[in-house]
């Protein structure tokens, strides 16, 4: 779950005060989970559309009459992930380190039937939330588990997933235990030998943070690609950036086209430049791993 968006929570609130258009006002949840108090915000613009935030922060967009559509930058880029990792439609096996209101979860179920996923979220009670009031399509074959990210990836089979996603925060930090390369190389061992990895990152200047993960999980995957906006990778401000390693070439070509003609265009990079923008910063192993920056308070107004 995504702490970090560069998504503005005006956004979510205005739609709870204004209700939405086209029918009667919708009114927002509130209510106390293990990670903070969540609300769900209902959009304005889209009918049984919603926005969920922790303690104020955006974390999740979801469309229950077209789960397709997402709402986040951040979140349209594990998309265009999702869309490459297999031929279109095929179904695939997702491994989701993170749920929020498991936004991809129900894309990947929405745009390739059939799918297996396993969702794990440590937060038990936001996981009840969820699915109390927005309740997954039944015929979508999703599990999800209440524990911690790194011990429920170590009960994935070896290579069974197509995809593992990690989108990970704790108050607006992603864990120092899921930053290392101990945890990358357990999540190698559950990709098959064309599976592909991505992780949601939050950095901002100096960049430290991203360039460290970038060297980590280049030390296991020899493939790599990056995906955010110029202005982040200039470290001009605190953004996400989307990191995606494989085995095997990814497809660079399609996914910067995907990237450039989105809503918020980004850039990818890969191969030597994105090498040459670690800054020659060393693996980061468990045992001098920390979390993540915590986003300015300027992120979430």
């Amino acid at each position: 779950m995504a702490r970090a968006r560069n998504q503005r929570a005006d956004e979510g609130r205005d739609a709870g005060r204004g209700g939405r258009r086209g029918q009667g006002a919708a009114e927002a949840v509130v209510e106390a989970v293990d990670g903070g108090l969540a609300e769900l915000l209902p959009d304005r613009d889209r009918a049984r559309a919603w926005t969920l935030l922790i303690d104020g922060a955006p974390q999740s967009h979801v469309d229950l009459d077209d789960p397709a559509y997402l709402s986040f930058e951040y979140q349209r880029r594990l998309g265009h992930v999702i869309d490459l990792v297999a031929p279109s439609g095929k179904p695939v096996q997702v491994v989701h380190l993170g749920g929020g209101a498991l936004s991809l979860a129900r894309y990947t179920a929405a745009t390739r039937p059939r799918s297996t996923q396993q969702v794990v979220e440590r937060d038990a009670a936001l996981v009840q939330l969820v699915r109390r009031e927005l309740p997954l399509d039944p015929n979508a074959r999703i599990r999800v588990r209440s524990t911690d990210a790194r011990e429920g990836l170590a009960k994935v089979p070896d290579g069974w997933a197509d995809l593992v996603i990690a989108d990970v925060f704790s108050g607006a930090r992603t864990p120092a235990h899921l930053t290392s390369v101990e945890f990358v190389m357990d999540v190698r061992r559950t990709v098959k030998d064309s599976g592909v990895y991505a992780a949601n990152l939050a950095d901002g200047p100096p960049l430290a943070h991203l360039r460290g993960q970038i060297a980590t999980v280049a030390f296991v995957f020899p493939e790599l690609a990056l995906v955010a906006d110029p202005t982040v990778l200039r470290g001009k401000r605190f953004g996400n950036a989307v990191l995606v390693a494989s085995g095997r070439p990814l497809p660079i070509a399609e996914l910067t086209r995907r990237a450039a003609s989105d809503p918020h265009p980004a850039r990818v990079e890969h191969g030597k430049e994105l090498m040459d923008f670690t800054g020659g910063a060393s693996p980061v192993t468990d045992a001098v791993a920390v979390a993540s920056p915590a986003p300015p308070p300027s992120v979430f107004r």
